[in-house]
């Protein structure tokens, strides 16, 4: 047979044999350069035997798609070296991630001890160059294998696969598990990983499965790459909105009140409170109506909304959910509520669109591994709105909540860190969703022809529509590389029966209408953290908590310091007077620790010249100007909602 090597040379071979005869034939001397191999664009193990005339690419530790498989191959180290110190706990699944690995145990937490002491072992493992064995067997082999060495997650697994399937198994030393691979030949290439954390999930991620122990880690060819991205780890925390939100008192948790539920802090609560104030005056002006909805209702309202068989997990229920009595839960959402509002009238199609918007504060239940500072959160608050269309507006209204999601972006600073996508139904899943496969369909595609029309690049993602509809979801990344969903848009045209909704048409019949679901900018908690973490605190000016602070030198100067912030106070700016008795220096010290945009520095000039110092958290010192000049400047800049600071060197 003919096997051609690529950018070696082509080789005739008599008998079929494996890729490391061949790596020895064409680099005899470097084989453990060497991690895996592709055959015909087919990504595979070392170890396969070849039958036939193909090409093969060997990937060395340079290639970029070998540091999975190293990673992959640290995880079933980790996997043995947790079992060798504990022998109770049972294995699940271990797979390489895009920054490192990790493994699931059905075992206690681990604590950081714990952690030291498994690194410690798989250095053991590594040092000996131990070898990875890999062979097939048939699925009850697998099965006798797995129950034999008391694992039942992966005597589940092999369960679910069908009889006469070929099974792949690595072993090395004593442990074994089931992997398609491809793994590495031996633990030697592995120069650098760590153990970074571990964490609480679920089996097959189902909370209502087995509560299991995940260690998180990370693996490299050489120690210099380890040690650059634990050293891009300690730089991205310095950056996360848990650390600096913290630091600069936008909010804080108490673990007697419990996780999830933060405290958002004064200077927190005056960031949110200005950007509510303008999404709220920016959908007046866009022709929506405010609503006030309670906060709670009887599960008879979520059974009608499709919430209560589609969504109660993630709801707190007041009361037995399977007694007959009075059952009350959180809202999650807000719509079933303001289809009541709509309802509350007959409509006719001349009073389409309706535009409800409300500030709505939502409950709902995370998992405590999925929750992070302000970024998931069991109580928070959404710029929520439902726009009641006729079918024939709704492609119309569709495009003005993309104009208004925006616009949003664009005056926070925002709009080049989302990615746009369009989130459909899975057609191999049909019991999660409401209606038929044809009108999914149509809704797809009209979301689809709506994103092209406004050159919106976005990708498609199966499975992840809301139940009653496809939805445009706009995500951004953490600091951490975790993608969130900031703002979404979703096209209902099935929910309105359920309710009963309708309004008359011209020829006087009853009319089904359409629902937009949509946030204008998304939960406030998350814009926060999003916030926090974009400007590293430092927002724009028109956002800041405290806009300008007043910086006398001297107590002599106090009177003319506090003349200075009364006129910034008259108009409307958020302004502090420092009349602590410290040095200068501290004082601008302090200011720029703060974040704060801008200060005046009072002095015996200013005071006689009737002028301030002007200084900047960019530039430093800015020169002297007249008062009015600066809140003229300031003011513009504070009106515009300017996302750069406007008074500059």
């Amino acid at each position: 047979m003919k096997v051609n090597v690529k950018d070696v040379r082509e080789l005739s071979i008599e008998q079929p044999c494996s890729i490391i005869d061949i790596v020895k034939m064409v680099n005899p001397e470097g084989l453990n350069n060497y991690c895996a191999a592709k055959v015909n664009g087919t990504l595979v193990d070392l170890r396969t035997t070849i039958t036939n005339d193909c090409d093969i690419e060997l990937l060395d530790t340079s290639n970029k798609e070998s540091l999975p498989i190293l990673r992959h191959t640290a995880a079933h180290i980790m996997a043995e070296a947790v079992q060798n110190l504990f022998p109770e706990a049972k294995i699940t699944i271990g797979p390489a991630t895009d920054n490192g690995f990790f493994y699931d145990f059905d075992f206690r937490p681990f604590s950081r001890e714990d952690l030291d002491a498994i690194e410690k072992e798989m250095k053991s493992i590594i040092k000996k160059a131990t070898r990875l064995e890999r062979r097939e067997v048939t699925r009850n082999e697998a099965l006798e294998i797995m129950t034999q060495r008391n694992e039942p997650y992966k005597v589940e697994l092999l369960e679910a696969i069908p009889e006469g399937e070929t099974i792949t198994i690595y072993q090395q030393n004593n442990f074994v598990d089931l992997c398609r691979g491809p793994h590495l030949l031996n633990t030697r290439p592995i120069k650098g990983f760590k153990l970074l954390s571990s964490s609480s999930t679920y089996w097959r991620g189902d909370k209502k499965n087995k509560s299991l122990s995940r260690i998180h880690g990370t693996a490299f060819f050489t120690k210099e790459d380890l040690d650059g991205y634990l050293q891009y780890l300690e730089d991205v925390k310095n950056h996360d909105h848990n650390k600096i939100g913290r630091e600069l008192e936008y909010f804080t948790t108490v673990d007697v009140i419990g996780q999830g539920l933060p405290l958002i802090m004064p200077k927190g609560v005056k960031v949110v409170q200005t950007m509510q104030r303008w999404i709220e005056d920016e959908e007046t002006r866009r022709g929506y109506m405010r609503t006030k909805t309670p906060l709670m209702a009887k599960s008879d309202l979520y059974k009608i909304s499709g919430h209560w068989d589609h969504y109660r997990d993630k709801m707190f229920v007041i009361g037995d959910p399977d007694d007959e009595k009075e059952v009350l839960a959180l809202r999650p959402m807000t719509c079933p509520f303001q289809y009541f509002v709509y309802k509350n009238s007959q409509k006719s199609y001349r009073d389409l669109p309706c535009r409800y918007g409300e500030t709505s504060t939502l409950f709902r239940k995370e998992d405590s591994g999925e929750m992070h500072g302000l970024t998931r959160v069991r109580q928070f608050t959404i710029s929520e709105g439902h726009l009641i269309v006729r079918p024939d507006q709704m492609v119309e209204e569709f495009k003005g909540c993309i104009d208004l999601a925006k616009y949003c972006l664009t005056t926070l600073g925002l709009k080049d860190d989302v990615t746009w996508h369009l989130s459909k139904w899975d057609p191999e899943d049909t019991e999660k969703y409401i209606g038929d496969a044809e009108t999914w369909e149509q809704t797809q595609q009209h979301i689809r022809d709506i994103l092209n029309e406004l050159n919106i690049p976005f990708v498609e993602d199966v499975g992840e529509a809301a139940f009653y509809g496809p939805k445009v979801d706009i995500n951004a990344k953490n600091v951490y590389g975790k993608e969130d969903t900031m703002i979404t848009i979703q096209w209902d045209a099935l929910i309105a029966e359920a309710f009963d909704m309708y309004y008359i048409d011209k020829d006087g019949s009853r009319q089904r209408p359409y629902i937009i679901h949509r946030t204008s900018m998304g939960c406030y908690e998350r814009t926060l953290a999003w916030m926090i973490e974009k400007y590293e605190g430092a927002f724009p000016t028109w956002l800041m908590p405290e806009q300008v602070r007043v910086l006398p030198i001297s107590e002599k100067f106090l009177d003319y310091a506090e003349e200075v912030t009364a006129e910034l106070q008259r108009n409307g700016i958020e302004v502090t007077c420092d009349r602590r008795s410290e040095k200068i220096g501290y004082k601008l010290r302090e200011t720029r620790m703060q974040k704060i945009p801008y200060a005046l520095i009072i002095g015996q000039k200013e005071q006689d010249e009737h002028v301030v110092s002007m200084w900047n958290r960019k530039d430093g010192d800015l020169g002297s100007t007249t008062l009015d000049k600066f809140v003229e400047d300031v003011c513009k800049e504070i009106r515009t909602r300017s996302v750069d600071l406007t008074i500059r060197k």
